[in-house]
């Protein structure tokens, strides 16, 4: 790790973060970051369910694929960047809550790849209940050999 302050890279993540357009489309927010973990939730709305009303698994899918990375991304060095490399996820409860919630955590971090689990729970009437559980590969990437960043409100053009 180096001496950055964590204030100053967690700023960073939350910058990099805001230019998903993804996380936009879903509604989902960085609720807490530090070193080696984050926590990611996203509120109950009825283009994220299912034909029962439960949340998606595609939902919880992609909160354990952007809580994993961005964990990663909380122990690397300066001019390093993170992609999902491979991930195991368990969906063992149903999601019928009002939000759904994933924390992450670093397990293992290393110089090609950084081991991170991660646990969702829904949060119904206060109470939380766990509806899943993952183990993901983050490989770590030079930063000078991935794509340069979106700039905000850059639309980028498909096939």
């Amino acid at each position: 790790m180096d001496a950055i302050p964590f204030d100053i890279r967690a700023a960073g993540i939350r910058e990099r973060v805001a230019l998903q357009g993804f996380m936009h489309l879903v509604g989902a927010q960085i609720d807490d970051l530090a070193p080696g973990s984050s926590t990611i939730s996203v509120p109950r709305r009825d283009n994220l369910l299912q034909q029962h009303g439960l949340f998606h698994g595609g939902v919880t899918a992609f909160l354990i694929d952007n809580g994993t990375t961005i964990a990663a991304a909380t122990v690397l060095r300066p001019g390093q960047g993170v992609l999902t490399a491979e991930y195991k996820l368990n969906l063992f409860s149903p999601a019928d809550g009002n939000r759904l919630i994933c924390r992450s955590r670093v397990v293992k971090p290393g110089s090609r790849m950084i081991i991170v689990a991660a646990d969702v729970f829904t949060e119904k009437d206060g109470r939380e209940k766990q509806t899943a559980v993952a183990l993901a590969t983050i490989a770590v990437l030079d930063q000078a050999s991935m794509p340069p960043l979106r700039e905000a409100g850059q639309v980028v053009g498909g096939r």
